[in-house]
């Protein structure tokens, strides 16, 4: 079955951080990018980051030096590490895989005090 499958959200301070993890399966993680994306309250769904098969990052301008990407390929995951976090961070964050296609539920991230 091919899934991806988000974790790791939840309620943190403004400058805190967070770990979210993107576990997959039923295709080969290794050859495929991985994407995360967001979408806030009343917002569209918009692009965070892309990690390549080759390890290469890209990031949206809002949380360059803030967030990092990252993948496991002997774990079938991927990472993004969120630090010094805003209260404009809060979103439900997605992970995709692009070949397949593939979307997972979302998790949670809300940045309050």
């Amino acid at each position: 079955q091919v899934q991806v499958v988000e974790s790791g959200g939840g309620l943190v301070q403004p400058g805190g951080s967070l770990r979210l993890s993107c576990a997959t399966s039923g295709f080969s993680f290794s050859s495929t990018a991985m994407n995360w994306y967001r979408q806030a309250p009343g917002k569209q769904r918009e692009f965070v980051a892309q990690i390549d098969k080759f390890q290469e990052t890209t990031y949206t301008d809002s949380v360059k030096g803030r967030f990092t990407i990252s993948r496991d390929n002997a774990k079938n995951t991927a990472y993004l590490q969120m630090n010094s976090l805003k209260p404009e961070d809060t979103a439900v964050y997605y992970c995709n895989a692009i070949r397949p296609n593939v979307w997972g539920k979302g998790t949670l991230v809300t940045v309050s005090s």
